[in-house]
């Protein structure tokens, strides 16, 4: 036992990302072993374990398409029958343009709802009933600060979280009795990952940057850390009796 986690692993779906890589990180200085996935960066999957084991925890990665409910369950399976699972956080999710709705195709709809949300179903329904059988565990998902202030073009993001986030409600409200709780970290830009994809390639410049930051609380960009905080916290046993929450971690951008 540690203080904050029983004994077991988080599994962390995405911890090959610039956010998931530092949640990874976070969870092993708490104190807790960690299985990764990615999808297709191995060799940044492979260096985030090897950072994971000179902190002293042990550490495992995976590939993972979440969209194929067999290879989900097949790995989840696997894990389990090994460890017990006690947290596990969903990092990932796709890489998308930035469009309007009325730009946005029906097969890229379908594409990003299919990766993303039934994606997210595919964890849950491998995973649920092992942490159950092990007396309870935490769900944190990373969701989209664009639930609660629309952020024009990110349609492909803030909806399929939206219905990722009453999937967690119900989780939280069905599954509170065996111990299972059910939380998202909505986050902001965060200095890492997809910001930097699209910072880079032009898809957002400096009249965009002063026009999002005009509208923050807090007049930067988030750090990866600051969401990892967030989500140690949540997936700990120092929010035992938080469930079916959102906590933004996003400057302040839907105040």
């Amino acid at each position: 036992m540690t203080q904050d986690f029983p004994e077991g692993v988080a599994l962390v779906i995405g911890g090959s990302g610039g956010t998931g890589a530092v949640i990874c990180r976070e969870l092993a200085e708490a104190g807790s072993d960690v299985v990764l996935t990615y999808n297709g960066n191995r060799e940044r999957a492979a260096q985030t374990a090897e950072q994971l084991v000179s902190l002293g925890r042990q550490a495992e990665y995976h590939q993972l398409s979440i969209g194929d409910h067999q290879r989900v369950k097949t790995l989840i399976d696997d894990i389990a029958s090994r460890h017990r699972i006690h947290t596990v956080v969903v990092a990932a999710g796709s890489d998308i343009p930035q469009l309007m709705i009325r730009d946005v195709s029906p097969d890229e709809w379908k594409r990003v709802v299919d990766a993303d949300v039934n994606g997210f179903f595919n964890i849950v329904h491998a995973s649920l009933p092992h942490m159950k059988a092990g007396g309870g565990g935490s769900y944190v998902h990373i969701s989209s600060a664009g639930l609660h202030k629309w952020p024009e073009r990110d349609v492909l993001s803030v909806a399929p979280k939206a219905s990722i986030e009453w999937l967690l409600q119900g989780i939280a409200k069905e599954e509170g009795m065996f111990g299972i709780r059910a939380n998202s970290v909505a986050i902001g830009v965060i200095n890492a990952g997809i910001f930097k994809r699209l910072w880079a390639d032009g898809s957002f410049d400096e009249a965009w940057k002063e026009a999002v930051q005009a509208g923050l609380c807090i007049k930067r960009w988030g750090e990866p850390e600051e969401v990892a905080h967030a989500v140690v916290y949540l997936a700990s046993q120092r929010a035992g009796y938080v469930t079916g929450q959102i906590l933004s971690v996003d400057g302040g951008y839907g105040v």
